[in-house]
């Protein structure tokens, strides 16, 4: 979850370094550092808290050099502090490395180190990585780094500077992604395409078990054996991007208005030219043909987070509309639980970042089994991308936020459009009614704005309840995924206990929980089980729940029950979650908010997950 950055070159080695750490600090803010060689010796300057700590030392300090690593950090092994930050040493300071990942077997090596008088100075996995280099070291930098990669368990990357070879850098990955960028008379490497696009648009991608060696003119690169590997650099398309808060106190409140705009997007890329629908309907480029997807008998899907939740929805919409057998699986646990599956299955990964360590792992299970992989990801040549048979991008655009919102929405899209496209080629849905849903799709955009300009009622409601100490949030069929992604929100980012249920469950225990001073969320737009939902909510009413309803347009009765009430536009079922979403990601931004809190950057949280 870590991010790492590293560059050799005539560039001023702060901006360079710390540049590239903003554009990284979304995967960590607990503490954050940079190592420069300068003058024979590494210097260090590194902090705890948010990278801002780090600028302001550095304004003051500032660090000279050509060579350089650093590191942003979300924190494994041993808590934020200054000795665990990063870059971690050696015994004398001459070697430095930062490291994304987690070595599992740190403890054993660490015992062996310190019987040899190896000398540690903090409590993170990452320093056995500089020990053991010290003690293979023999002349040869990248010799000693292959020698301890083979001592190592886990996933990681990591780079490595040492005064003994100061004209270069060493980088290493192990199922943890690492980009290496091709300049002029100057390299750099980073965690994320994000930090290197802004210096050059050739790019290599390390693949598991190998090493690099960049200096300034030249990048090598070689396996865990030492076998030298040839791979021509890939030119980027387009600028570095620029990331803009476009004048929103937050970037996450920008993330939730700009979703109208990026479904919109989305259908101007799958749906142009295709309404009325007809017999030549293709909205993606898939490897899987026609026909291979019309045999699709089970489709497994698998996600972690806001991605589960969005693939709950899947298997609501696949099972309703393909009638495909379809199972939800959070990847963590689809990886450990020896699966059973079988010929004519489909799996499918979500993933915003297309880095996310269980995701990956659940992918690699799937296709171990043989079966196809189809993601549904959000960054381009990530590795769920390129691992996978087949692709879906949702084109969210670039996310800074850590809680998830546009990322969401467009996940659902793509799930509705898919399920859709799926129906049709099984001869399940025709022509007439196929082309009446796309309708309702894209009508979306244009209601996700409505709901985005009455957020002044949502600011009301959280006024109301933000001084709570616990939420719970109801739903049922395709919106109880919808109170689990609600719930989530309000987690995150105000650090208020939430708890997201079907509504159907909750006399089997939680309503235990209900008195005058709980706030009941209750997703109940129109549809099949909307009367259902009224009787729920009925008995949250009994109980004297605090109740704050999502309702469709026009829904009277509920108004004469609830203590509070957002309508939605009138819109199918199947597609209500994404305008549901846009209420309960407004209302937990301006309770965290109201709380005094960081939305962007919540505690304890990263952007993308990239250990297990």
């Amino acid at each position: 979850m870590c991010g790492i950055i590293g560059y050799i070159g005539q560039r001023d080695i702060n901006t360079v370094l710390l540049a590239g750490l903003w554009k990284l600090e979304y995967r960590g803010y607990d503490s954050a550092g940079i190592a420069v060689i300068c003058d024979g010796e590494i210097r260090i300057r590194k902090s705890i808290g948010k990278l801002k700590v780090l600028a302001d030392i550095l304004d003051k300090e500032p660090l000279s050099g050509n060579i350089g690593i650093g590191h942003t950090r979300w924190a494994t092994h041993g808590e934020p502090s200054q000795e665990n930050a990063h870059p971690q040493v050696d015994c004398n300071n001459t070697i430095a490395v930062v490291h994304n990942g987690i070595i599992e077997n740190y403890l054993s090596l660490k015992e062996s180190l310190v019987r040899e008088r190896h000398l540690f100075r903090s409590f993170t996995d990452t320093e056995v990585i500089p020990h053991l280099i010290e003690k293979y070291y023999n002349g040869d930098l990248l010799e000693a780094v292959r020698l301890s990669m083979n001592k190592l368990s886990g996933a990681y990357a990591f780079a490595v500077i040492s005064i003994r070879e100061p004209d270069k850098i060493i980088c290493v990955q192990k199922n943890v992604p690492l980009i290496i960028g091709i300049g002029e008379g100057e390299n750099l490497l980073s965690s994320d395409m994000l930090a290197v696009l802004g210096l050059t648009r050739k790019v290599i991608v390390l693949e598991n078990n190998e090493m690099a060696t960049l200096t300034r003119d030249s990048v090598q690169i070689v396996d865990i054996e030492g076998n030298e590997v040839i791979r021509n650099p890939t030119i980027m398309d387009g600028k570095a991007i620029k990331i803009d808060i476009a004048g929103y106190p937050h970037f996450m409140l920008k993330e939730i208005h700009e979703q109208p705009k990026v479904i919109q997007q989305n259908i101007d890329k799958r749906l142009k030219n295709q309404i009325p629908m007809n017999s030549t309907f293709q909205p993606f480029e898939l490897g899987l043909s026609e026909s291979e997807l019309a045999k699709v008998g089970r489709i497994i899907i698998q996600a972690c987070g806001t991605s589960w939740h969005a693939g709950k929805v899947g298997k609501y919409l696949i099972e309703k509309f393909c009638r495909i057998h379809t199972e939800v699986d959070i990847s963590s646990e689809f990886r450990y639980r020896n699966p059973v599956i079988s010929g004519g299955s489909l799996a499918i990964a979500i993933s915003q970042s297309g880095e996310t360590a269980d995701t990956i792992a659940g992918l690699r299970e799937a296709k171990i089994s043989f079966i196809r992989v189809l993601s549904i990801v959000n960054v381009i040549n990530s590795t769920i991308a390129r691992e996978s048979d087949d692709v879906i991008y949702i084109n969210a655009g670039n996310e800074i936020g850590v809680a998830s919102t546009k990322a969401y929405t467009a996940q659902l899209f793509a799930l509705s459009l898919f399920s859709l496209y799926l129906s049709k080629l099984k001869w399940l849905m025709g022509e007439e009614e196929l082309t009446a849903r796309l309708s309702k799709l894209m009508e979306i955009p244009d209601k996700m704005q409505q709901v985005l300009q009455r957020e002044s009622e949502i600011i009301n409601i959280a006024h109301k309840y933000y001084k709570a100490r616990n939420f719970l949030f109801l739903g049922r069929g395709v919106n109880y995924p919808s109170a689990l992604e609600g719930a989530l929100k309000l987690k995150e980012i105000s650090y208020i206990h939430a708890t997201g249920l079907p509504a159907g469950e909750m006399k089997h225990g939680p309503i235990a929980l209900i008195d005058d001073q709980l706030p009941v969320v209750c997703i109940n737009p129109k549809g099949s089980v909307h009367e259902k939902m009224m009787s729920n909510i009925q008995e949250v009413k009994a109980r004297k729940g605090k109740i704050i309803a999502i309702a469709t347009e026009g829904n009277v009765e509920i108004a004469n029950i609830a203590d509070d009430v957002f309508y939605i536009p009138d819109c199918p079922e199947s597609l209500s979650p994404m305008l549901v979403a846009l209420p309960l990601q407004m209302l937990a931004y301006h309770i965290a908010v109201l709380r005094g809190l960081d939305v962007d950057k919540p505690r304890n949280l990263a952007k993308s997950v990239t250990v297990e």
